[in-house]
């Protein structure tokens, strides 16, 4: 076993008698040490929850022989923080939990590892840091949230957010709002539609890093326990055969879980996600790779935020397996092994369909031709950004440029009602760099759907946008305004051009000009010069790379 190097033998009885003094016998250090990777938090819904989820993990790595030894990470509240300077440490944590995960389970030689997760950047940075380590492992999702209920409707925390631009907007008043704030997050788990959470989650099934039907299972429903028992006797039957995440996250299941993605209308945050991943498996992916694919892959979920429902709804139609079924159906998906010791196409086989659901229709009907994102690329972004398409947006959008440096100068200017149809709004200097952190935007995006101009503007920005956001946004433009890419050179005024079909996104400025702005350009000072911030500003790459602040094998090549 990996953990005898640290307890096995005359020398280790020091670090034996540590360990004793927490309880363990020498029964249990005889067994395989199994690291239970909890991102608990009492910080919102999402992952507050998995204490308990915990506790039946480890019951299941008791009943199959192990000792589950549990420790926790950081966690940061995605919906909490969005708007304010705290969303910018929202995907600087994805790294900070990959690293801690990392070095916990590196620190005492752990044998296997059962990452639990919820909130949004937990998800990927587990299995960025599984990937890491090697070891055999899996990733257990804690479930979504159930929908709320406003005035006979599911609601989620979409709502709440769209619900203060129309307040803003006058179009709702306070205390309608104040209904929707108290209904909308009825409990426990992550948030409902599809958004970031449940597409990762979704992306991780697919992957096959997670057991397939257990990231479905809703973080309130009773069944979720069975699974999380069911999870712990698992890891021992992968330390028993072997299976490491080296032989799970290969090229053809990357495409797996960015075809999930598509065939879902999921996250834009899913690109940055799956080639971070893919960057700490080793395994070659670029951005180009997901429009590829999603124009090969059609929509066939209708889940919010583009759609009628929410993921309890999913797991009840038939959930995972059943998109699998229809994506393998069609030959979209590649026959790959998963860490449930089943291949893929065979858990998709055995997917039970409720009589009569809508949630997921055929490909030959879909919701959509292609899938819910495309990469554009052109003059003000030319190493590739990305659109979130719903299937109901505008394909093609030409307007003058209003420009701000932050998100807060958009939302105050929406206030003030200076935000009107035919604007293309650019939010810049809030990249990987640039924020640093690349906060999401989702605090403009609702309110922009609230006061009812998600048709009639476009949002352009270098930094990111939640799953929830809908509506006519660009994010992730590269390279970024802190750097000196395009987008910082534009002005007011200039017109921007988004043509969705030919995939371009470009500036009408001409060389001349764009020469002269560049000349005059300056870099802003950074806005952190200590701290965690600044570590981050210094080593994160584009987000067209996955704004990953370190790829071991690639360097390892580099340094070949």
């Amino acid at each position: 076993m990996h953990s005898d190097t640290i307890k096995k033998g005359v020398n280790r009885a020091p670090a034996r008698a540590m360990l004793k003094a927490t309880g363990l016998t020498d029964e249990d250090l005889s067994k395989p040490l199994v690291a239970i990777a909890n991102t608990w938090i009492e910080v919102g819904p999402c992952n507050y929850h998995l204490r308990d989820l915990a506790q039946k993990v480890k019951e299941g790595v008791r009943k199959a022989g192990g000792t589950p030894l549990e420790f926790n990470t950081i966690v940061v509240s995605d919906g909490i923080s969005m708007g304010t300077e705290a969303m910018k440490a929202s995907l600087v944590s994805r790294e900070v939990i990959a690293d801690s995960i990392e070095v916990c389970v590196r620190g005492h030689m752990f044998d296997a590892v059962v990452a639990l997760t919820g909130c949004d950047k937990t998800i990927p940075g587990a299995i960025m840091a599984l990937a890491r380590l090697d070891l055999p492992s899996l990733m257990l999702y804690g479930g979504s949230i159930m929908p709320g209920q406003y005035h006979d409707k599911d609601v989620t925390i979409q709502e709440v957010f769209e619900g203060v631009g129309a307040c803003m907007a006058g179009l709702m008043s306070q205390s309608d709002l104040n209904e929707l704030e108290n209904q909308a997050c009825p409990g426990a788990g992550a948030c409902g539609g599809q958004f970031t959470a449940n597409t990762m989650s979704t992306a991780a099934a697919f992957l096959g890093m997670s057991p397939m039907g257990a990231n479905d299972v809703p973080a309130t429903d009773p069944r979720k326990l069975a699974v999380a028992e069911r999870c712990g006797s698992l890891v021992m039957e992968l330390l028993a055969s072997g299976l490491r995440p080296s032989q799970l996250i290969t090229r053809p299941a990357l495409e797996n879980a960015i075809a999930s993605v598509m065939a879902t209308g999921g996250s834009t945050n899913a690109v940055l996600h799956l080639l971070a991943i893919a960057r700490e498996a080793g395994v070659e992916l670029n951005i180009d790779d997901f429009d590829r694919i999603a124009r090969r892959t059609p929509t066939i979920v209708d889940l919010k935020p583009g759609g009628r429902f929410v993921a309890p709804d999913l797991d009840r139609a038939g959930g995972m397996a059943l998109i699998a079924r229809r994506l393998m159906e069609a030959g979209l998906l590649t026959d790959a092994p998963t860490t449930s010791g089943r291949k893929l196409f065979e858990e998709a086989a055995e997917a039970q369909e409720t009589p009569g659901q809508e949630v997921v229709v055929s490909t030959e009907k879909p919701l959509k031709a292609t899938g819910g994102l495309a990469i554009l690329k052109g003059s003000l972004s030319p190493e590739g950004c990305v659109i979130k398409l719903s299937g109901h947006e505008r394909k093609y959008f030409q307007g003058q440029a209003k420009v701000f440096d932050a998100e807060a100068e958009v939302f105050e200017a929406l206030k003030e009602g200076a935000i009107t149809a035919g604007d293309v709004i650019v939010i810049r200097y809030v990249g990987p760099k640039g924020a640093p952190g690349m906060p999401e935007m989702l605090q403009v995006t609702g309110a922009l759907v609230g006061a009812g101009l998600a048709g009639s503007v476009a949002l352009i920005t270098d930094g990111r946008f939640s799953g929830a956001s809908h509506g006519l946004v660009v994010g992730h433009v590269a390279p970024e305004a802190a750097v000196g890419g395009p987008i910082a050179l534009l002005k007011n005024g200039d017109t921007v051009t988004i043509d969705v079909e030919n995939r371009r996104i470009d500036m009408d400025v001409d060389a001349i000009t764009i020469e002269s702005r560049a000349a005059a350009w300056t870099a802003p000072a950074p806005r952190y010069k200590t701290g965690v911030f600044a570590k981050y500003r210094q080593t994160v790459s584009s987000a067209a790379q996955g704004a990953v602040t370190g790829s071991f094998p690639e360097l390892a090549r580099q340094l070949s």
